[in-house]
């Protein structure tokens, strides 16, 4: 049987990742042509440790913002949309072409560069949904610098943490952000308090003025700038700054994710690579190639989605992105989203499993998708893209339905999986196979895969998904397991952490003695080669798409002067996929207490969570009590216990067995643990014990 275009590709970049990903090199500018795709090499780490290490296009040269910005106006492309700004939270609309994109990047990379950005630098971007987040980006990359966005609802104490790892020469920032109808909310504080915070100062701190509220009387003295003053001023003297070509195996930006450890990870995405995979990409999996088609990722770019999807990849083909700076519900409706499709003829909506069970809660007759639909307003959509979280069926089901009426015909909804470590999905359903694939096949054969719900397609090119047991060893298909990966990676992933080598090594490679990339995730692929994502395999929350660790979340928590220990876990919530819940001893309990926390506690502990990390990681509920937070032998906290227990409590399951390892201290503070959630859960009849 003739495999399909999808899985044909796949099968050649794993047979010969060579000429497959050299012949999509091709599509790019290199300011120095790299003479081959991959190397590999053994890399001995400070600690003595030897691991494979792989470098793609390594002798190349690029600017990556030559390729998004300049080559489409050398190429006679200079009147086409780049960048559609959507902010209904403050009413505007601005359009801006790749002439007035390239425009806007040359001046305020000759900005940096006065205030002294140079090659390999770092800058932070802590920004809302701005055109000016955009620019920023493409005129740090313009020199050869390298930007660390951090989502600009992060907390002072987030960012600091952030300014302490990366060590930005600058921070690029707005007067403020504007969330929902709650109105503008200041970053002064935010940003100040940070920068108090670390250790590590950054040089100048640029500011960009927003007219819903501003950031008065910048200090000169801790290095505060005025954007639009220093732009306005270098335009004036003509100041601007040609494109920088750096080594492909030069870092282009870094991204900071939760950790098991509390402390976020700095994933470093590679220049060449990224560019080369991210714009194969979009062709293939999202069916963006180029003039004429718009993309709208309603993300942010504080995320790898937004990174990947909102900036990079459509202006590398040359498309029209969307800049959303707004919510999916009450900005001002549940009916945002549908508007934008039809009013900039959007051709692929991406988004997050969480903002499409809100926009159903809040329209579920649907009356405002089919408000749009009756009236034509669907008929460029193409696809419907979730990510971030696992899709449950239910939701692919109800949107596939609705597109099938009202979209364009044969739009379907596509569920894929990756991470901020992989760069571009992992898994999906190919919307143009033959996009990845250099032979000529009959055009039928280009239609995608069939949609599976509750499975998140099948690997793109260059990822080998597997799945094994502990051991690591592979186990058969159906069966669930680890799911990792065999190096080397697809070009668009990372090869490092952020000036931790050893933190690499330890989080994704130890654990399988190298020969697998362990992603974290659990889950299992069937018959078909369909990948199913079930759950993670480690301590991370998934909160509306966002990741959280416990052991960040349990820091905060432990601030709190009754608090002595907390273990934090993922409680499933219809709207938000999980949200945080926390099991708490106190100090010096010596009274019985009620399960459930009170009210005055919950609001201080949670008010602590809020300003230390953001108000995104708000905890869902509280238990109190003594003796039932288990542990291996070891120390080691079992918190897939609990959050087994709290899963089974949820729907009144409180007798279900829980997976509970041999490893375990004390297996009876599984059972005290059990019942303080029956308690909480409101059963009648039980006595909690301490």
């Amino acid at each position: 049987m003739t495999p399909h275009p999808q899985q044909a590709a796949l099968a050649h970049s794993l047979r010969d990742p060579e000429s497959f990903w050299s012949g999509h090199a091709e599509r790019l500018h290199w300011h120095q042509n790299p003479s081959r795709a991959l190397t590999r090499q053994t890399k001995t780490l400070p600690s003595g440790v030897q691991h494979e290490h792989w470098s793609w296009f390594p002798d190349g040269e690029i600017s990556t913002t030559y390729n998004c910005v300049d080559r489409h106006v050398h190429n006679g492309r200079g009147d086409q949309v780049a960048i559609i700004w959507e902010s209904p939270v403050t009413q505007t609309t601005e359009k801006y072409t790749y002439k007035k994109l390239l425009d806007e990047v040359e001046v305020l990379a000759g900005v940096l560069r006065e205030e002294g950005v140079r090659k390999g630098d770092v800058v932070i971007i802590y920004m809302p949904m701005i055109p000016a987040a955009l620019i920023a980006a493409l005129a740090i990359t313009r020199l050869g610098a390298i930007h660390a966005a951090v989502f600009g609802g992060f907390a002072a104490q987030s960012l600091a943490q952030r300014i302490e790892a990366a060590r930005p020469r600058v921070i690029m920032t707005a007067s403020c952000g504007i969330e929902g109808a709650k109105g503008p909310i200041s970053y002064r504080p935010l940003v100040e308090g940070a920068v108090a915070a670390s250790t590590y100062k950054p040089s100048k701190v640029i500011v960009w003025q927003r007219d819903q509220l501003r950031w008065n009387n910048p200090d000169k003295l801790g290095g505060q700038r005025n954007w639009q003053r220093l732009v306005k001023s270098a335009r004036m003297r003509g100041v601007r700054a040609s494109p920088v070509p750096v080594k492909s195996t030069d870092g282009l930006y870094i991204i900071y994710t939760s950790g098991t450890t509390g402390l976020p990870k700095g994933v470093l995405r590679e220049a060449g690579g990224h560019a080369v995979g991210l714009e194969l990409s979009i062709r293939s999996l999202f069916n963006i190639k180029g003039p004429g088609d718009v993309m709208f990722c309603a993300s942010d770019i504080g995320w790898v989605v937004g990174h990947s999807y909102i900036l990079y990849a459509p202006l590398l083909v040359g498309a029209t992105t969307v800049l959303f700076e707004g919510k999916p519900i009450g900005t001002p409706d549940a009916g945002t989203f549908w508007r934008i499709v039809e009013k900039h003829n959007v051709n692929t909506l991406f988004t997050a499993p969480t903002a499409m069970r809100a926009i159903r809660k809040e329209d579920n007759n649907n009356h405002l998708f089919k408000e749009v639909g009756e009236r034509n307003g669907l008929k460029s959509l193409r696809a419907l893209f979730l990510a971030g979280e696992r899709s449950e069926p239910s939701i692919v089901r109800a949107y596939q339905d609705l597109l099938s009426q009202y979209a364009a015909p044969g739009a379907v909804v596509v569920d894929n999986w990756w991470s901020s470590e992989s760069g571009s999905p992992i898994t999906g359903l190919a919307l143009n196979s033959h996009a990845a694939i250099a032979s000529q096949l009959p055009a039928e054969t280009n239609k995608p895969l069939p949609t599976r719900p509750g499975s998140a397609g099948l690997p793109m090119p260059g990822f080998d998904v597997r799945i094994v047991d502990d051991e690591g060893a592979e186990v058969p298909a159906g069966t669930m397991g680890n799911i990792v990966m065999a190096p080397p990676l697809a070009p668009t992933a990372f090869t490092s952490l952020f000036q931790d080598e050893e933190r690499f090594y330890r989080g994704y490679l130890k654990r399988f003695n190298g020969k697998w990339v362990d992603t974290g995730d659990a889950g299992l692929i069937d018959e078909d080669g369909y990948v199913h994502i079930m759950s993670r395999s480690d301590d991370i929350i998934n909160v509306a798409a966002h990741r959280f660790s416990t052991g960040t979340i349990e820091q905060a928590i432990l601030t709190h002067p009754t608090i002595s220990e907390a273990s934090v876990v993922g409680i499933p919530d219809a709207i938000k996929g999980h949200l945080p819940f926390a099991f708490i001893h106190l100090h010096n309990q010596t009274e019985p207490l009620p399960a459930k926390a009170p009210k005055k506690l919950f609001e201080e502990v949670n008010e602590l969570v809020r300003t230390q990390i953001g108000a995104i990681a708000s905890l869902g509920g509280i238990i109190q009590g003594r003796g039932m937070i288990p542990k291996t032998r070891s120390g080691k906290t079992l918190r897939r216990v609990l959050r087994e227990l709290v899963e089974n409590g949820v729907v009144g399951k409180f007798d279900e067995g829980v997976s509970v390892p041999p490893t375990v201290e004390d297996g009876e503070v599984v059972e005290v643990a059990r019942q303080r959630v029956r308690e909480y859960f409101g059963v009648k009849g039980v006595k909690a014990k301490l």
